[in-house]
C-alpha cells in the first residue's frame, strides 16, 4: 500500500510544492490545490452530469419498460441495455469519477503525510536520518520510513528537540522548524489528527482540529442533500432503491466524519474544500444542461454514435459487448437448466437421448474419414 502512495503521490507532490512556493502558507496552498484539480476534472465532471442529463430523458422510455415486464427481470435487463445501445448512453459512465477521485485521494493523502518529502525537497537519507533520531528519541519501534506517519512524527519531536537534527545536512533542522511554523490553521497543526481527547486538554487548537471533521461531514452532506433534490426535480418518479440512497445521502457524511478522525488534519481541511467546490461545480452545471439544451444535445450524441458506427462496423460499443455476454450467459444458464432437467426423465427417454448423441458421433467421425455411416435403427433398450 505504501508503494501505491508514493507513485501516486509524486506528481501531486510536485503540484503541491509549486503552489505551496507562490503562497507560502499551508492551509492556503491546500485550497488551491483544491482548485486546480477540480479544473483538471471539470471535463470529465462535465461529461458525468450531461450523461446523467440524457438518462433523464430515457426515464419514460425506462419507466415504460419497467411496467411492460414488471414480472421478468432477464428480459427487462435486456430490453434496457437494448435502449442504451440506440440511445448511445453508458449507465455506467460514473463510475469513472468515482475511480478518479479514489485515486486523488491516495495522492492528496501522501502529500499530507509526507510534507518533508513532497514540499520541501529533502532527499530520502536525509529524512531516514532524522526518523532515526526520533525513533532514538522517543523509543517508539514503530517510527520507521515504512510508517506513513513517520515525517509528521519527526516534525513533531524536532519541535522539543532542534538541537538534536543540528547535524543534518540540506538545512533539514532551519527548512522544517520554519515550515511547522505555517503548516497550520489558524494556529492549529494540520498534520494532527483530530481527538475528543486532547492530551493538553481543550486548547484553541484541540477545537479547531474536532470542528475539521465535523465540516467535512456537513459539506458532505451539502453535496448529497443537493443531488437528491435536483434529481426528484429533474424526475419526479421514484426509481427503485430511492430508499437506500436516501440512507446513504446521511451514511456517507458519518463515514467521512469518523475517517477524519483517523487522519491528519489536513485530509479533513481537502475534503471541506473539495465539497465545496465540487458543489459549486454541480450547481453550475445542473443550471447549464437544461431540458431544451439537453434535448438538443441528446440529438447529437445519437448522431455521432450512428456516424461512428456506419464507420467502424466490426468494433463493438461497450453496450453491445455488455448484451453479447448477457446472451452467452442465458446460453449457459439454459444448458444448465437443460441437464438439471434430464435427470427427471425415464430410462428409457435417457437411453435413446444417449444412442442419438453416440450415432451422431459416429455419423460425424464417419463423414471426417470419408467412410460410409448405416443408422443402424433396431437397437433396443
Amino acid at each position: 500500500m505504501n508503494a501505491l502512495y508514493d507513485i501516486i503521490g509524486v506528481p501531486f507532490g510536485y503540484l503541491m510544492r509549486l503552489i505551496y512556493s507562490l503562497c507560502n502558507n499551508y492551509a492556503v496552498a491546500i485550497i488551491l490545490f483544491t482548485v486546480v484539480t477540480r479544473i483538471l476534472l471539470f471535463p470529465v465532471n462535465y461529461k458525468t452530469q450531461k450523461g446523467a442529463a440524457r438518462m433523464q430523458l430515457l426515464n419514460p422510455k425506462l419507466e415504460k419498460l419497467r411496467k411492460s415486464f414488471a414480472n421478468n427481470p432477464q428480459r427487462l435487463q435486456e430490453e434496457q441495455q437494448k435502449l442504451y445501445q440506440q440511445e448511445g448512453v453508458n449507465p455506467m459512465g460514473s463510475c469513472l469519477p468515482a475511480f478518479i477521485q479514489m485515486f486523488l485521494l491516495f495522492g492528496v493523502i501522501d502529500v499530507i503525510y509526507k510534507p518533508i518529502t513532497h514540499i520541501l525537497n529533502i532527499s530520502k537519507n536525509v529524512i531516514e536520518s532524522a526518523v532515526d533520531i526520533a525513533k532514538g528519541i522517543t523509543g517508539d519501534k514503530n517510527l520507521t520510513m515504512s510508517n506513513l506517519r513517520c515525517e509528521l512524527m519527526t516534525m513533531e519531536n524536532l519541535r522539543d528537540n532542534g538541537e538534536k537534527y543540528a547535524s543534518l545536512g540540506e538545512n533539514f533542522l532551519s527548512k522544517v522548524s520554519e515550515f511547522g511554523e505555517k503548516f497550520t490553521l489558524f494556529g492549529a497543526n494540520l498534520g494532527k489528527t483530530p481527538t475528543f481527547s486532547p492530551e493538553s486538554g481543550w486548547t484553541k487548537e484541540a477545537i479547531i482540529l474536532v470542528m475539521i471533521p465535523f465540516l467535512a461531514g456537513l459539506s458532505q452532506l451539502l453535496v448529497s442533500v443537493y443531488g437528491q433534490i435536483h434529481q426528484k426535480k429533474t424526475n419526479p418518479v421514484t426509481q427503485p432503491g430511492g430508499g437506500c440512497m436516501t440512507v446513504m445521502i446521511y451514511v456517507l457524511p458519518l463515514l467521512s466524519i469518523w475517517f477524519a478522525f483517523q487522519v491528519p488534519a489536513g485530509i479533513g481541511f481537502y475534503w471541506i474544500w473539495s465539497s465545496v467546490f465540487s458543489f459549486i461545480i454541480t450547481f453550475a452545471l445542473n443550471c447549464y444542461f437544461t431540458p431544451e439544451r439537453v434535448k438538443v444535445i441528446n440529438e447529437q450524441e445519437k448522431e455521432k454514435a450512428r456516424i461512428y458506427a456506419e464507420k467502424h462496423p466490426n468494433k463493438k460499443t461497450f453496450m453491445q459487448k455488455m448484451l453479447e455476454q448477457q446472451a452467452a450467459l442465458e446460453e449457459q444458464q439454459k444448458g444448465s437448466s437443460s441437464s438439471g432437467k434430464s435427470s427427471g426423465v425415464s430410462r428409457s427417454e435417457q437411453n435413446k437421448a444417449n444412442r442419438d448423441k453416440l450415432k451422431e458421433a459416429r455419423r460425424r467421425m464417419a463423414e471426417k474419414y470419408g467412410d460410409s455411416y448405416e443408422d443402424d435403427n433396431d437397437e433396443e433398450d
